[in-house]
């Protein structure tokens, strides 16, 4: 992505917290994995979205209206011998020479500098509770001026979420981000179609997380927006099953929710498919209602519909289907009442999709659902899962775990699906698998 683009979020940023603000931002911490050994580095999506800098150790600070500059970026300074080891930096000079900072300072010097640009300020804009140790430090910058007051110091009197700004800037994507998620998207849909025709009973779960990990690698995308969830048979009824661990067995559906990420933009894909390449009756029953509620689903995500409207419209349709298969008694405005569809689906049907793979924004706005505006993505996931051994569930239907899930544009004239490369009629997966 441009720098340019991060410079326009940040000057949009800006003009929205006013002249006499400072924003203050921190990236993550290295993490441990064990020992000395650490997790990859992923920096913090807020940080990443107004810097693009990507390194630990870091804190932007905007500073609306300052003459010598208005971005400043705390960084590692360049070390020849640590960059020996732990690979290269950007260094003072490549903070503002490569991602756009006025100014850049070094991470160690934070403490004696962050006082005195507070200082004069009349409002701090910070996602407090994030990190215990960094508030701790950001109340000792504060605790400072204050004991310099009566010296006539300028102390903010104003302490304000930064989150509520930056979040809602970041529920609405522009044209590059979607061209990342359209990518990322790609990639991962390429990659579910590659698990489809490797799969086989006897494989390993693990061997098409392995090979999905692959394809995406080969495409571009080295990360994976979060561990990807391979469940053959009654495994695929766990949500957020990660073991991936048992054999795939002739006659069970595996479902398989995988996405790669692509420059820290997350896709999230979920299929459903026979590991024989050969639906069952019963399976082709329950996989069809899951799709067509999925598709009534899709159809609302619609300028002027509000958040709640895809999960009403596929529960509505799942309730109808389950009714109609035997699996639930009753009208279908009875069952709707009293949500007995939660038996067999006790998820909503989606969440918004950008940097996090469960991304930012509110779902209500004073109270009510928010209206889907151009320029939002979000998923669309309903799914049926019925366990074996589930009480009074005819056994043709136990040990079936389905979900259908695909990354979802609202555009000006309707459902954009970025994710739309990857099969989902059973006609198609059926071909496929052949």
């Amino acid at each position: 992505m441009r720098s340019t683009e991060f410079a326009r979020r940040r000057r949009q940023l800006m003009r929205m917290i006013g002249r006499d603000a400072i924003a203050i931002l921190p990236t993550n911490h290295e993490q441990v994995r064990n020992r000395d050994v650490y997790y990859p580095f992923r920096p913090d999506s807020d940080f990443y979205y107004l810097t693009g800098f990507s390194e630990p150790e870091a804190v932007a600070v905007l500073m609306p209206g300052r003459p010598q500059g208005e971005y400043l970026l705390f960084c590692r300074e360049r070390d020849p011998e640590r960059e020996q080891w732990d690979g290269r930096r950007a260094g003072l000079e490549g903070a503002v020479a490569d991602y756009g900072a006025d100014d850049a300072f070094p991470i160690d010097d934070l403490d004696d500098i962050l006082p005195g640009l507070l200082e004069g300020r009349e409002r701090v804009y910070y996602a407090m509770g994030t990190s215990s140790d960094f508030d701790q430090r950001v109340s000792g910058w504060l605790k400072q001026l204050r004991e310099r007051s009566r010296a006539g110091v300028g102390v903010p009197t104003e302490f304000i979420a930064l989150d509520h700004y930056l979040h809602d800037m970041r529920l609405y994507k522009s044209r590059s981000e979607i061209a990342v998620m359209r990518r990322a998207a790609k990639i991962s849909a390429a990659a579910h179609r590659q698990l489809m025709k490797t799969c086989r009973p006897g494989l390993p779960e693990y061997r098409l997380a392995a090979e999905f990990a692959y394809q995406c690698a080969q495409r571009g995308a080295t990360e994976l927006a979060y561990p990807s969830i391979v469940g053959g048979g009654d495994n695929g009824c766990i949500l957020h099953y990660v073991e991936n661990a048992d054999p795939l067995n002739d006659g069970d559906l595996v479902l398989i929710d995988a996405g790669c990420e692509l420059e820290c933009y997350a896709s999230d894909i979920t299929r459903t498919f026979p590991v024989n390449g050969r639906f069952s009756e019963p399976q082709r029953q329950l996989y069809q209602l899951v799709l067509d509620a999925q598709l009534a689903a899709i159809d609302k995500v619609r300028p002027g519909n509000h958040w709640g409207d895809p999960h009403r419209a596929a529960i509505r349709v799942l309730t109808r289907g389950l009714i109609r298969l035997g699996l639930l008694k009753g009208s279908l405005a009875q069952n709707l009442k009293k949500e007995s569809y939660r038996k067999f689906y006790m998820h909503r049907t989606g969440h918004w999709l950008g940097l996090d793979v469960h991304d930012v924004g509110d779902y209500k706005v004073d109270g009510h659902w928010r209206v889907l505006e151009p320029g939002m993505v979000l998923t669309v996931e309903p799914g049926l899962y019925i366990p074996r051994g589930m009480k009074g569930v005819a056994k043709k239907w136990q040990g079936i775990g389905i979900r259908i899930e695909d990354d979802v544009l609202v555009t000006r004239d309707g459902p954009d699906v970025l994710s739309r490369d990857a099969p989902k009629t059973i006609d198609e997966i059926e071909a496929l698998m052949a």
